[in-house]
């Protein structure tokens, strides 16, 4: 009886689904989803968020009335009707323990709320993009089907994602702990106003490098290098790389270039403790307040966020495509 009982826990399989609920086509694909996991007898997960109706204004057109606010929630009877085996959670660290594998149904902003549930529970995540770009998506929406037999079948890998720790150090209070958190794509540390610049200096293993004023300073892994990073002027890295990409956002100084450092560098950034408090927000996400005189560190995570593939276009097919790079005239490698 223990055996037989040990077999079943052994081959129990769920996963956890984080939706962007303000895209009609979540109830379709959510629909996909629901049937593939019936069929093959694997439990689903979906947070509370996304179960409720929210207020997601779609734009108006010109002269136009305002547009009425849209959601799309998931709806957890209806996949239950379906022959589903459906668990509501809470989006709280540990909403992901016990599951096979995260697949998130959204754009970018969604992949990185639904790492916070996988990063601590070292779930693989795998993202199904609903929206224009999605960058960190592995497949688009229209390939549901082909996806969902891939995961059930477990025809698929598992790549490691590089992520970074934050800690910020305030000296006027040597008696407390630093404040820690972390970054699958980068740490923004930016002047808390709207007035002026942020005074501040850039350090790495220990040494200074350059002291300027900025709107702030971005730290970046090589999969936040195509997002914040590459909007303020830093270079494109290929995700496999290990690195972290030091970029100044509208610095007032000659010497404020992109750096690509060891990925074993201690990068930290000082705030001039006559100047402006500045702000850290990591993936956009998480913030700190960062008081004048103190100090953001940043180092590479002993943990990385697990990245689900599905042998999908190379990293350059996804670049050109998602920028809509021009590639006319290429002829390629002739023999």
């Amino acid at each position: 009886m223990a055996t037989a009982e040990a077999a079943d826990r052994a081959e129990h399989r769920e996963f956890l689904v984080v939706a962007h609920t303000g895209r009609d086509i979540v109830t379709e694909t959510m629909d996909a989803i629901a049937r593939h996991c019936a069929a093959a007898g694997v439990k689903l997960r979906v947070v509370d968020h996304d179960t409720k109706v929210h207020d997601v204004t779609v734009p108006a057109r010109p002269c136009a009335e305002p547009a009425r606010p849209e959601s799309h929630p998931v709806d957890p009877e209806h996949l239950r009707s379906m022959g589903a085996a459906v668990e509501v959670t809470s989006a709280v660290p540990a909403s992901a323990e016990g599951c096979e594998v995260v697949i998130v149904l959204g754009g970018d902003g969604t992949f990185l709320r639904a790492a916070e549930l996988a990063y601590p529970a070292q779930v693989p995540v795998l993202g199904i993009n609903l929206g224009r770009i999605g960058f960190l998506a592995e497949a688009e929406a229209n390939r549901v089907d082909e996806v969902m037999r891939q995961l059930i079948d477990r025809d698929y890998r598992v790549e490691p994602r590089m992520t970074l720790d934050v800690s910020v150090i305030d000296p006027t209070r040597p008696g407390e702990p630093p404040v820690h958190t972390w970054a699958l794509n980068e740490v923004a540390i930016l002047n808390r106003t709207n007035n002026g610049v942020l005074e501040l200096v850039t350090e790495v293993d220990g040494r200074p490098v350059s002291a300027f004023g900025a709107d702030g300073v971005l730290v970046s892994t090589p999969t936040g290098s195509t997002a914040y990073a590459f909007s303020a002027g830093g270079p494109v890295m290929w995700p496999d790389l290990e690195a972290i990409l030091v970029v100044p956002s509208n610095a007032h100084a000659l010497f404020a270039r992109p750096l690509v450092t060891s990925p074993r560098s201690r990068v930290a950034i000082e705030i001039d403790k006559k100047g402006r408090p500045a702000v850290v927000l990591c993936d956009g996400r998480r913030r700190i307040e960062v008081p004048t005189g103190a100090r953001v560190e940043v180092v590479r995570s002993e943990l990385s966020v697990l990245w689900v593939r599905i042998d999908s276009d190379p990293f350059t097919d996804r670049l050109v495509t998602k920028f809509d790079l021009p590639v006319t005239g290429w002829r390629g490698r002739q023999s």
